[in-house]
């Protein structure tokens, strides 16, 4: 949550939520301790662990809920994210790709490519999708606030409708507008080009233009500040209450859920969103992420997931990005992931509080191992790379890794491994050199070298499979 209004229009007028300003990232180790085998790409996934440990969507949906992230489609290449988001989400949100400024940056041309690649990847794998968003005072671009009020009403139905008969079918829920309501206060409403020269009334339009557009979709108003009782939430719930007595059509209402220290999960948050539940809503915590480290973060968490599941009309719950390094807030390490996709104490108590178990042997003497990925040395046809196997809480007798190139490269010499190889010659499944037994925690690690052929990508790396 931003705490004044100065420090959201200064993060608005930057790269936008969700957009990761441009900086070079410094390459680092990947850990990938998910279940699952997902080539460069992140297309094809297979399973790869001896122990089915339970993850986010899985318990989630056990509940009745989802469980999804928001989704940057530049990133699905890296299969360290790909891991993560197909083996722990259930639903997935557009960081970016859905805005207004990314598929109709000219009037009347629509430019959906970016957003069918993050909807397939959801469709091929069983997640749902939320749409985000409409209706925005933001990521506008120029030509939208140039417009006289005939013209900006005639825009603001001609997107609703083309967007959403675009995707017709395969969005659950749809921001229809977001944010259009001030902080302080006030509890009025935020000056945009639709406010402005459409008045109050476009609220109201565009509910009902995307209604006729897809009459299948959840229809849902989205806003910040708005988790506890306070003059911003009133006025969004005066104006639900109103749109349901009516027969406006809305079906949800979405808490956007930014917390710090300053601004931490209010008292009342579950009590708050029970009452907009009561006006026969849906209520959805839809860009949840908490500043912070350690056990604070992760209460919180715990505490958001709760007072979801105490509600029965809360269906459900998307974080605001897979892994610190790729958050709006990155500096703030907010979500379940480290920048290495390492599960962070949060993670577990989200999972926890799902009723869900995993994230190791837990104790209970089951034998697992983890493995994370390196690139080593590097020359113009080639490179190495290090992949370090480390056993969980008990000891392990074996292991076995798989290790998957993409078409052109090849895999030309391994070291500290005893490889076999699939009738391609592109999978490589390494197993133990003589005794593969470590201790509790112990690692080991294994090498090889791949021939690149004019393709740089990191190989595909398997979670690993004990004995």
């Amino acid at each position: 949550m931003i705490t004044t209004t100065a420090t959201r229009k200064a993060t608005e007028e930057g790269a936008g939520k969700g957009r990761t300003p441009l900086r070079a990232h410094a390459r680092r180790a990947l850990a990938l301790t998910v279940t699952g085998l997902l080539t460069a790409t992140g297309v094809a996934a297979l399973s790869g662990t001896a122990h089915a440990a339970s993850t986010l969507g899985e318990s989630a949906s056990a509940k009745g809920r989802y469980f999804g992230t928001a989704v940057a489609a530049n990133h699905l290449g890296e299969a360290p994210y790909a891991a993560t988001l197909n083996t722990e989400f259930n639903s997935v949100t557009p960081e970016n790709e859905m805005k207004w400024d990314a598929l109709e940056a000219s009037r009347g041309s629509f430019t959906y490519g970016a957003a069918d690649r993050i909807v397939s990847h959801a469709q091929s794998r069983g997640m749902k999708v939320r749409g985000h968003t409409l209706v925005w005072h933001s990521q506008l671009p120029g030509w939208v606030g140039s417009l006289g009020a005939g013209d900006l009403r005639t825009a603001m139905n001609n997107h609703i409708t083309q967007v959403m008969r675009h995707y017709q079918g395969k969005i659950h829920s749809w921001d229809v507008v977001n944010e259009a309501f001030q902080d302080g206060s006030s509890g009025a409403r935020r000056s945009s080009p639709f406010q402005d020269k459409l008045g109050n009334g476009f609220i109201e339009e565009a509910f009902r233009t995307a209604r006729a557009a897809d009459p299948a979709a959840k229809l849902c108003y989205n806003d910040y500040n708005t988790d506890g009782v306070n003059a911003k939430s009133n006025a969004v719930y005066a104006m639900v209450k109103d749109f349901k007595q009516r027969g406006v059509p809305i079906d949800c209402v979405g808490f956007q859920s930014h917390f710090n220290s300053q601004s931490p999960v209010p008292a009342d948050y579950r009590q708050n969103l029970q009452r907009f539940a009561d006006l026969g809503v849906d209520v959805q915590i839809t860009e949840l992420d908490i500043e912070g480290s350690g056990a604070a973060q992760a209460s919180s968490y715990a505490n958001v997931v709760q007072a979801c599941l105490a509600v029965t009309r809360c269906t459900g719950i998307t974080v605001w990005g897979v892994t610190d390094k790729y958050s709006w807030r990155a500096s703030g390490t907010p979500l379940l992931f480290d920048g290495d996709y390492n599960k962070k104490p949060a993670y577990a108590s989200t999972l926890a509080a799902l009723g869900g178990t995993g994230g190791g042997d837990g104790g209970n003497g089951t034998r697992t191992c983890t493995v994370s990925y390196a690139k080593q040395e590097t020359w113009g046809d080639r490179y190495n790379g290090k992949v370090t196997v480390t056993a969980g809480s008990s000891p392990i007798s074996g292991w076995n890794v798989r290790v998957t190139v993409a078409s052109a490269q090849r895999i030309s010499a391994t070291w500290n491994g005893t490889p076999s190889w699939d009738s391609s010659g592109k999978v490589m499944t390494m197993t133990p050199s003589g005794n593969g037994s470590l201790a509790a925690g112990g690692s080991t690690s294994f090498g090889f070298t791949v021939m690149t052929n004019g393709d740089t990508a990191p190989p595909a790396v398997s979670a690993c499979t004990a004995s």
